[in-house]
């Protein structure tokens, strides 16, 4: 099975795609994770669920690309590999809307530091800045959400100022705390339950990221531009306390 590309000029947008097994194909928009090329996924990912097409299962995007999860079926009864990379080539060729890949504006609080932040100093050293100056960076803009993943509600974030291209731990962690917010490689990862991992955490947030009860059950959806707000451990534990 070939790749399919389009053959659209420089100037517009490009994919390929790719088989993935046989019952997933990738489309892929580059090999960098830029915001751009994010909104391009987002935007091709719900115009793909929009169309509806017979035999696809599931449409998950990702930094740089989307998976198209299918359903194949003998006798014609369900697409293949080649037939529905013509739909979905057809498709995106008739253009990706990107302007309608935004999703909401949220605020996150987040305890930066201490006993939330173990890992803030480490990364100011790194960085070449201050605890304080960590802080700033990481909190004055909104980031987007490009997946995701790893973990149910599970979100990656970014991308940050290249001061904060910091590598995860040399040493993982086989517990981190839920709710733990952490930075590696200009991006942020939002703990929403314990789990294993690498990155640095220099924060918590005291909201809870998944419930299953809740609908949608995570809080943050691939789309959706935070802004991480500094709170003080007061904050931390009043907000946590009012939770239901």
């Amino acid at each position: 099975m070939n790749a399919i590309s389009n053959t659209h000029s420089p100037a517009e947008t490009r994919w390929r795609i790719l088989p993935q097994g046989d019952r997933c194909l990738i489309i892929s928009f580059g090999e960098q994770i830029d915001a751009a090329i994010g909104r391009t996924c987002l935007a091709a990912a719900r115009k793909l669920r929009d169309a509806q097409l017979p035999g696809v299962t599931d449409v998950v995007p990702s930094f740089v690309a989307v998976a198209v999860h299918y359903r194949p079926g003998g006798h014609g009864e369900g697409p293949t590999y080649s037939t529905l990379s013509e739909h979905i080539h057809a498709l995106l060729a008739d253009g990706i809307p990107t302007d309608a890949a935004g999703g909401r504006e949220i605020d996150i609080p987040v305890c930066y530091g201490g006993e939330h932040g173990p890992d803030l100093d480490d990364v100011a050293r790194a960085a070449r800045l201050t605890p304080d100056g960590v802080i700033q960076l990481h909190s004055e803009r909104r980031s987007m959400v490009f997946m995701l993943g790893f973990a149910p509600g599970h979100a990656y974030l970014g991308v940050h100022d290249e001061k904060l291209n910091i590598p995860r731990r040399s040493s993982p962690r086989t517990a981190v705390p839920q709710g733990s917010v952490a930075i590696a490689n200009r991006q942020t990862v939002i703990y929403p339950n314990r789990l294993p991992g690498g990155w640095n955490i220099i924060g918590a947030t005291p909201l809870v990221m998944f419930d299953p009860a809740r609908e949608p059950a995570a809080l943050l959806q691939p789309g959706d531009a935070v802004r991480f707000v500094p709170i003080s451990p007061d904050e931390f534990d009043r907000i946590r306390g009012a939770r239901p």
